[in-house]
């Protein structure tokens, strides 16, 4: 975008040079076709300091004006906030392109009015224009009302309206009314269902229905902070130590002081500057929603705007054995804890991805759009719980085709799908965002794999794909790899010794099958992954009392890696169970 910025510039400003050549070279001159329309003339700067804050009406104050190369371009400016003041970007742009992640949709006007959009790197206000010279000059951020004189007509008008006011008044008293009616049947209803014994072999509904505390009392702070009143004062809180830094905010240990005594207790503190409100803003919406409260989800406190400080602030529960990424580079795993891991991975990202609840009750699907080992933590029990939904979408049934494509190329390179990649996501389709998490879910579990003693040889941590790329590759070397080479990290024919393994390979590979919906759902990894261990138990029983395993329950099935064919036999009927995309479990 700089470099094309940059190019523009160089030739709109050679342009304005020989600017009376061309208004002498009148259109059919000497048989010579003009240049440029002059309807593109436009304002043309780099990002400048501006002293316009905001409201009103504003001077770009830009000195350079050029014309715009393509007659599809139209003028725009964008004003900026940031910690020293205020900037104004002045350029030419084709509205059918994207500008900084957003599609321009007011050009159509012979006036710059300023709307706030969300961009790539935060908040900011554009407008474009058309059909005037320099349009994007003068810059208005109050809406353009023309000035019309006393007419009798209008007091007629309001009077007339004024019944179908009451009338909506009504409306929405009487939806106000059913709504709460609604509530309190829906607590009358879950109250009755937790007095009902729980099912054997189950969450009992009201588990998914109630609000879900973290079960690690030594890990993380549990009620305190939100049995406080923090809508008038910040929480008690002492900062303590830094324990993270990611491209948004820093996370830190910190202590939450009792009121009524000295202890405290010990909780996360993730800080947003104030340049990061958006990001901060929409995490806070999606953690603010009881319903996604489950085990393997990072348990929220509350939220504070720190207004002193200028920053903005998430309280969650504490883990003090890190993010997977951590816990894998110090430790080389079991058998075991590879099975709960994943399992509690799964687990999570099929909650995040459900559509109702164990209980029946619908909820709104969340995509997480940034999932890998740094982003999901792992507890006392050694289970995994996903943090970091700054990049979060929920996919409501009220966003439309033009908010999906709005949102845009996020996450982590080295973790996007081939369709981020390739910017080819089915906008049409929820199902296709989903899909995404389970691509680099399934890097994540190759990760936990790559550390599991039960392998092997077990080489140091390495992220998915490893040394094939950078440590913090680009998008374009990440569409080499995975696109044009179709390229995944490596799966050694050793790992498939162990039957188990060989099981949890298989799935990883439907899970980063290069087409979308030949993937798994999150729900089926977590059901196959519990298939796995009561079928591995039953192997380690029959094993220790030399009974035979009966011949039903083995199949022969093929792990496919890429420059071998590779055949494992005598393994339990798990991946025969039906995980197909389309199911509904």
């Amino acid at each position: 975008m700089d470099g094309q910025r940059h190019s523009l510039f160089l030739r709109g400003t050679l342009s304005f040079l020989f600017l009376p050549v061309l208004l002498l070279l009148e259109p059919g001159t000497a048989g010579m076709p003009p240049f440029y329309p002059m309807s593109q003339l436009c304002k043309f700067c780099d990002l400048e300091l501006s002293s316009c804050s905001g409201t009103g009406t504003c001077m770009s104050n830009c000195s350079i004006t050029s014309i715009c190369m393509d007659s599809n371009e139209v003028c725009v400016s964008i004003w900026r906030k940031n910690e020293t003041g205020f900037s104004i970007e002045t350029l030419c742009h084709d509205p059918s392109k994207l500008l900084y992640g957003v599609m321009l949709d007011d050009y159509n006007s012979s006036t710059c009015v300023m709307k706030e959009k969300n961009t790539t790197s935060g908040m900011a206000h554009f407008c474009s224009c058309t059909d005037e010279e320099e349009c994007n000059d003068k810059l208005f951020f109050s809406p353009i009302v023309d000035p019309t004189p006393d007419n009798p007509l209008v007091s007629v008008i309001l009077v007339s309206l004024l019944p179908l006011l009451v009338m909506g008044i009504v409306i929405v008293g009487m939806f106000y009314w059913y709504r709460a009616y609604r509530q309190r049947m829906n607590q009358e209803w879950e109250s009755s269902i937790k007095k009902r014994k729980p099912k054997a072999g189950g969450l009992d509904c009201s588990d998914a229905c109630a609000i879900m505390m973290d079960d690690d009392r030594s890990d993380s702070s549990s009620t305190h902070a939100n049995n406080l009143n923090h809508n008038t004062e910040p929480l008690p809180i002492e900062l303590d130590l830094l324990v993270g830094k990611g491209r948004f905010a820093q996370v830190y240990k910190a202590k939450l002081k009792q009121t009524t005594s000295d202890q405290f207790e010990t909780v996360a503190v993730k800080i947003f500057p104030c340049e990061e409100y958006a990001s901060w803003k929409n995490e806070k919406d999606i953690f603010s929603n009881t319903d996604l409260r489950h085990e393997n989800i990072l348990h929220f406190l509350t939220a504070e705007e720190r207004k002193v400080e200028k920053q903005y602030w998430l309280i969650t529960a504490f883990h003090h054995r890190g993010n997977l990424q951590e816990h894998l580079t110090r430790n080389v795993i079991s058998w075991e804890e590879l099975q709960v891991l994943g399992r509690s991975l799964a687990r999570g990202v099929a909650h995040l991805h459900s559509d109702r609840l164990v209980c029946g009750r619908p909820k709104v699907p969340i995509v997480h759009r940034d999932l890998k080992s740094s982003n999901i933590l792992v507890k006392n029990d050694l289970t995994c719980c996903l943090c970091d939904f700054g990049l979060g979408l929920r996919l409501d049934s009220s966003l439309s085709v033009d908010d999906l494509a709005n949102s845009g190329q996020v996450g982590t390179a080295r973790y996007m799908a081939p369709e981020v990649l390739e910017a080819r996501l089915n906008l049409e389709n929820i199902e296709s965002f989903k899909q995404t998490d389970i691509y680099s879910m399934a890097l994540v579990l190759w990760e936990m794999t790559s550390r599991c003693e039960a392998i092997g040889e077990v080489k140091d941590y390495e992220p998915a794909y490893g040394s094939k790329v950078r440590e913090h590759p680009c998008v374009e070397s990440m569409k080499d790899n995975v696109l044009r080479d179709r390229g995944r990290p490596e799966i050694p024919n050793t790992w498939l010794r162990h039957q188990g393994v060989a099981v949890i390979c298989a799935t990883i590979m439907e899970c980063w099958d290069h087409d979308p919906e030949a993937r798994l759902t999150a729900h089926c990894v977590a059901e196959r992954i519990s298939e796995l261990e009561d079928e591995m138990d039953k192997l380690s029983s029959c094993s220790s009392s030399a009974e035979k395993i009966p011949a039903e329950l083995k199949i022969p099935i093929e792990v496919g890696i890429p420059g071998d064919e590779v055949k494992i036999t005598e393994i339990q009927d798990i991946i025969a169970v039906d995980c197909s995309v389309s199911d509904e479990k």
